[in-house]
């Protein structure tokens, strides 16, 4: 669900959109690539701090790779189920909670696709985006773990574009006049955003296949 995303813009564009400057200091190490989010890796996040908004870096993993699976440590990138203890004493808190900015998001094909190249059939990749919002926010919660902050995005009911792709779910988009709502309000207004965005309002491209070309045609 959702484990693919992309930024393409500077910290600025953040800046300037959302009315936020940073909290941290910029990263500048070769291994932060903000325009490419996958599990474990960082990302830009908004979030309140001291009455005033503010840009930070976080890892993309809530549960800060306590996490694991068949022996393996996998990522909490995505919550749905608010009402569980764990994470509703999280979102409860204002303070807690932050918003992503986005520019696309991915999900896999529903089928694989036959390439013609003689290899085994492959789900390409299917990328939405936001036609009223260039750059959108995903709503979002986050928890500090000793010196660093992670964060995981919000889910909720997938609108009629995403659910022949993803039936179970999408990721909750936010409209802007939204947006200090989420960051302030009540646990109540909190479940009364985790809503579908407007099919009508989100295009999809794909399927693409980074890794695969087609053969040529004859």
């Amino acid at each position: 669900m959702c484990n693919r995303a992309r930024f393409s813009g500077e910290p600025e564009t953040i800046i300037e959109h959302f009315g936020a400057d940073w909290l941290a200091d910029k990263p500048m190490d070769n291994r932060f690539d903000p325009q490419e989010l996958r599990p474990f890796g960082r990302a830009y996040v908004v979030r309140n701090d001291a009455g005033r908004r503010g840009l930070d870096v976080m890892e993309w993993d809530v549960l800060a790779g306590q996490a694991k699976q068949a022996g393996r440590k996998v990522a909490q990138t995505n919550v749905r189920t608010l009402h569980l203890p764990q994470w509703r004493s999280l979102v409860s808190d204002p303070a807690n909670r932050c918003l992503i900015p986005l520019t696309e998001f991915c999900e896999w094909a529903r089928q694989p696709t036959d390439l013609g190249d003689g290899k085994k059939p492959i789900k390409g990749e299917m990328w939405f985006a936001v036609t009223d919002q260039p750059v959108f926010a995903i709503a979002g919660f986050w928890r500090q773990v000793d010196d660093q902050r992670y964060f995981a995005m919000v889910t909720c009911d997938a609108n009629a574009l995403v659910s022949p792709i993803h039936p179970k779910a999408m990721i909750t988009i936010l409209r802007p006049d939204d947006h200090e709502r989420w960051l302030t309000g009540s646990y109540d207004d909190v479940l009364a955003l985790q809503r579908p965005y407007r099919a009508e309002a989100m295009t999809v491209r794909g399927p693409v296949f980074p890794t695969r070309q087609a053969a040529p045609l004859a």
